[in-house]
């Protein structure tokens, strides 16, 4: 967790970057990607700001739940589209 935060800290700072290796159409290309074996990447500071809030969060619920902080670890995490917006039509 406390990687994870550093990382998204560092991001924000434009100190490191975030691979883009799938969605790649007319992104840049950067040095910083060298680091992560690819050419393309940015710095998504909006994105980071609310997962760095996420993983605060998550970090002040173990905490009240008695839970050891230094061994969190996340396994997983998945963003998928916000559903469609329904427009009427007349």
């Amino acid at each position: 967790l406390k990687k994870a935060q550093q990382y998204l800290e560092d991001v924000i700072e434009h100190k490191r970057i975030v691979p883009f290796r799938k969605h790649t159409g007319n992104i840049g290309r950067k040095a910083q990607a060298k680091q992560f074996k690819c050419t393309q990447g940015r710095w998504p500071e909006k994105s980071c700001k609310f997962i760095l809030d996420l993983l605060r969060n998550a970090e002040s619920n173990a905490e009240i739940k008695g839970l050891d902080v230094d061994n969190l670890g996340i396994w997983h995490i998945e963003v998928n589209r916000a559903q469609k917006g329904r427009r009427r039509t007349f």
